[in-house]
């Protein structure tokens, strides 16, 4: 009885667990590595397992850094079941199916390049066909109900207040007549946030496997957080500019409509036009809208008096490529949400060509920017950033709003963790080495043993000391 550590270890992307009891297999997430392209080279890369033994999947959440590589497992054999929750099989629909058209997209204008200079053609990472192939594989679950999915694997989900649907997932495993339980965060959301509710307490577990990827820092107050957004939407307005929001479709995307709404006369809102830019993040929005009853307490309250949360007069979705493009011939008054949220494709990047190089133009960075990414770059304060082959001046203000993140920040992990009985064991996984290092020595000093797993790296859930 064992949990090897295949993805996310040491590292923000690719989260992928695989968990072997007696002989069977059970694979939670199957994570898109994101990042640099040498970083995004490693998706081509076999898996360290043979797909077609797999007995079933877990999945925690939407977001392709967790499903991204879930058509590439189907492809390459598996045909088990892929179990989530019901609100996440509709946003992979989403997800997984784009994810799916870029690659197309992408091996078709690599190969015209190939076919020029006389190369072997590529294919794509997979294609749409491969991505409703996986979907159809989809089992749902609701929150709090508890299954047995394996010989010897009982399942239940828990609310992660990440995105819509996440989970934390709590697995009781037998072998042998032995019993151990294994609680995974998944990706644990920020306490406070709007929609949705605060991460489910979970009270017992033999090993805890706990995301880090704010494992060295707080998120600021919400009212500190919703100040400092004000205030740069004043000052874009004095500037008489353009404000470009890199956002990822699903969770962000929502959280930001949610606040221009609830905020719109005390920031001025009603004076810009508001585009949401992404057919992804507009589709996401309509999940949003009829999965109302998972909406926390506060949401819940304002839909019943307000109506739905994501509608707002000066709101224009663009769907089309015609109607993306006739943004950027608006050169005052316009607040533009566009994937994707690390700027390595999507929207946001032609936004960006046309608006970076403006000293009237602010940009607003409020989700985590992995290392290698284009956002990342501008987060560190690049002059320049390349586009398409073309150096681009970096005049515009770069604004980074570190509150809105849609993960805990380390005293939310540490609380977390807090309410488990018995102080049990804890890998961490799901960071970059500094934060995950940071939060290790915080989980220390509340006498848990921690450990911070290599990738390949396995732990034996029989030979860890019982929680006590």
């Amino acid at each position: 009885m064992n949990i090897q550590f295949l993805g996310a270890a040491r590292e923000v992307t690719g989260s992928c667990h695989l968990v072997h009891c007696d002989d069977q297999r059970l694979l939670i997430d199957c994570g898109l590595i994101q990042g640099a392209p040498a970083d995004e080279a490693r998706n081509r890369t076999p898996f360290p397992f043979a797909p077609g033994d797999i007995d079933a999947v877990v999945l925690t959440h939407a977001h392709l850094d967790h499903s991204g590589r879930l058509p590439l497992l189907v492809k390459a054999g598996y045909r088990g079941p892929i179990y989530t929750h019901r609100a996440t099989r509709d946003l992979c629909q989403i997800m997984l199916r784009d994810a799916a058209s870029l690659n197309e997209k992408d091996a078709e204008h690599e190969n015209r390049r190939r076919q020029r200079q006389g190369k072997r053609l590529v294919e794509p990472l997979y294609t749409r066909n491969d991505a409703e192939k996986a979907m159809h594989q989809f089992q749902v679950f609701d929150y709090d109900v508890e299954k047995k999915i394996l010989p010897g694997m009982q399942l239940r989900l828990q609310d992660a207040g990440h995105i819509l649907g996440s989970a934390i997932v709590e697995l009781w495993l037998e072998e042998n007549g032995q019993t151990r339980k294994l609680a995974v965060s998944g990706d644990l959301g920020h306490a406070g946030a709007p929609i949705l509710r605060n991460p489910e307490v979970v009270r017992e577990a033999d090993l805890v496997v706990l995301e880090s990827t704010y494992g060295d820092r707080e998120h600021r107050a919400w009212e500190d957080t919703l100040a400092e957004l004000g205030e740069v939407f004043r000052e874009a307005r004095r500037d008489q500019g353009n404000i470009l929001i890199p956002a990822f479709a699903i969770g962000r995307s929502q959280e930001l409509i949610y606040f221009l709404k609830q905020h719109s006369r005390e920031w001025g809102i009603d004076q810009w036009t508001v585009f949401l830019d992404s057919p992804m993040a507009i589709e996401a929005t309509e999940v949003y809208a009829r999965y109302w009853k998972l909406f926390d307490a506060e949401t819940s309250r304002r839909r019943k008096k307000d109506g739905d949360p994501f509608t707002m007069p000066n709101l224009h979705f663009s769907r089309t490529a015609a109607q993306s493009m006739a943004i950027n011939r608006v050169r005052t008054g316009a607040i533009v949400i566009a994937g994707s949220g690390m700027c390595t494709g999507g929207r946001i990047r032609h936004h960006f060509k046309h608006n970076l190089w403006r000293e009237q133009c602010h940009v607003i960075f409020a989700g985590f920017q992995a290392r290698g990414t284009l956002g990342r770059q501008l987060v560190d304060g690049a002059k320049t950033v390349k586009l398409w082959d073309e150096s681009i001046r970096v005049a515009a203000r770069i604004h980074t709003v570190g509150g809105l993140s849609a993960h805990a920040g380390q005293s939310g992990l540490l609380n977390w963790y807090r309410n488990f009985e018995r102080h049990p064991a804890v890998a961490l996984v799901h960071g970059e080495p500094e934060p995950m290092d940071a939060l290790a020595k915080r989980l220390r000093l509340l006498r848990a043993s921690v450990l911070t797993p290599e990738a390949g790296e396995r732990i034996d859930l029989l030979s860890l000391p019982r929680a006590r």
